[in-house]
């Protein structure tokens, strides 16, 4: 009987501690629940997005995605995603991704909301995301080399040499055209950050390249010496991406896309990109006399004025206000410039203008803008490459100028040459420099000609008897008699 009570009582002793440790568990459970759940944000993705009051999306530096430009930022997808974020009523944060392997890594590893890159929705991006609707379908080009036979079809490829970028959308159709009829096609692939397929077609070592056609509408301008082949059947429709959890987020997307299509914000968009585009155009000589005549004196005293307060010639302001909006000052870009000397609001608001749309306060600006330009261009520069390289900054922006002189030396050129760095500007658009320059992307074939067509407004300004007649109107020496200007 003694045994039968020792059992019992260590049974009972027995289980309360089984009941004491499960006890024990349950609140370690319950602290590691409570833990995580003060760790962790709450809500879905779109809330969390609402709740930080920033809208974080990951993008590419390129011309139809992200860049700096010369009146901020610029690029399609930054002007979709800041639509976005204003529906949304957050703040527009990019990140910036180097490519679309870092696109997916920054979604994934939930260091972006949304990736916008001119994305197309393959297999690669649909087993680790969720895709938007279609905003946009971008047309595909073949593009060969001037002087060479036109070709009209793929089948004309046949044997021929094709380069396209790697892990890139026309890597993807020349794979899906061999699979369905054209499988003699064979192409090199070059990877983003060592060559671009334009540049092996325009130096005879591609005979085709295949790229998005808003994308040769920008590359058109670095490489005069090709051309437009043909247009393939296929185009490409580009998305966003949201991390497969956020099904709400991307909810919130398609129906912002359907009302900027129905509204015609998305055709508005596109027409404000497709002008980023466009070259400056040198105005024929006859019709510059005649704005001379017809729409300078108006101004003139307030080009003095500003000239007077500056130590500039007069004549200087002139020609860049001409360049930047023909004197009309009225005039505004999409990027939000306006006025006579196309003045952002950030710049405006620093060289103390209230009233951009007032003549008089914008081309005190202007001028005061193009002083403190000056001023930053090293002044070992000899005049009067330190003048052009001013010009160029005030188009550009003084940071990407920076990048450009940094790459002439690279290249074993002179940074304190106009003519060497001019010679470099422009390659800051191709992936293989840009991706290192510390300001990224920039159109800078732009600013060379800005330089170029300031030169020559202010040469037929000298040429045409419109002297200063303001003591305070100092001209650098050598800088700015451009009858005698180097290397034209």
């Amino acid at each position: 009987m003694q045994s039968g009570q020792n059992r019992s009582s260590g049974n009972t002793t027995l289980a309360a501690a089984a009941l004491a440790l499960c006890l024990l568990l349950a609140a370690a459970a319950l602290a590691l629940c409570l833990l995580l759940a003060a760790c962790s944000p709450p809500g879905t993705p779109l809330e969390q997005i609402r709740g930080r009051g920033q809208l974080r999306v990951a993008m590419l530096n390129e011309p139809t995605s992200y860049y700096l430009g010369a009146h901020g930022n610029q690029g399609y997808e930054f002007r979709l995603a800041s639509a976005f974020a204003t529906r949304l009523n957050v703040q527009l944060v990019v990140v910036p991704a180097r490519d679309a392997a870092s696109l997916r890594s920054l979604l994934t590893g939930g260091n972006a909301d949304i990736a916008a890159a001119q994305i197309t929705a393959d297999d690669d991006w649909r087993r680790i995301a969720l895709p938007s609707a279609s905003y946009r379908s971008v047309k595909q080009l073949v593009i060969q080399r001037l002087g060479t036979t036109r070709v009209r079809n793929v089948a004309a490829l046949r044997g021929m040499r094709v380069a396209v970028r790697a892990d890139s959308p026309q890597s993807r159709l020349l794979q899906e055209l061999r699979g369905n009829g054209a499988p003699y096609l064979g192409w090199t692939e070059l990877a983003r950050d060592t060559a671009e397929p334009l540049d092996w077609v325009a130096s005879a070592d591609a005979d085709f390249t295949v790229m998005d056609e808003t994308e040769f509408q920008f590359a058109r301008y670095l490489n005069p010496g090709v051309a437009v082949a043909f247009e393939l059947p296929q185009t490409r429709d580009t998305t966003w991406m949201v991390r497969r959890n956020a099904p709400e987020l991307r909810d919130a997307i398609d129906a912002f896309l359907d009302d900027a299509r129905r509204t015609g914000q998305l055709a508005r968009l596109d027409r404000e990109a497709r002008a980023e585009m466009h070259s400056f155009e040198l105005l024929e000589a006859r019709q510059y006399r005649a704005d001379i005549e017809n729409l300078l004196p108006p101004l003139r005293g307030l080009f003095e004025e500003a000239a007077a307060a500056t130590g500039l010639d007069w004549r200087l302001i002139a020609a860049i206000g001409y360049q930047e909006s023909h004197w009309k000052p009225d005039a505004a870009s999409a990027a939000g410039a306006a006025g006579v000397m196309m003045l952002t609001e950030s710049t405006a608001t620093a060289m103390g203008v209230t009233d951009r749309n007032d003549p008089r306060q914008n081309i005190m600006g202007g001028a005061k803008y193009f002083a403190q330009v000056l001023q930053m261009i090293p002044e070992r520069i000899p005049m009067p490459d330190r003048v052009y390289m001013a010009f160029a900054a005030y188009n550009v922006g003084y940071g990407h100028l920076e990048d450009a002189r940094i790459l002439t030396q690279m290249h074993g050129g002179n940074a304190d040459t106009w003519k060497d760095v001019a010679t470099n500007l422009p390659l800051l658009a191709e992936p293989v420099h840009y991706l290192f320059a510390k300001r990224g992307y920039a159109r800078g074939w732009e600013p060379v000609k800005f330089v170029e067509q300031v030169r020559d407004f202010l040469s037929v300004l000298e040429w045409s008897g419109t002297d200063s007649e303001s003591p305070a109107a100092v001209v650098p020496e050598g800088a700015l008699s451009l009858r005698q200007r180097v290397g034209r």
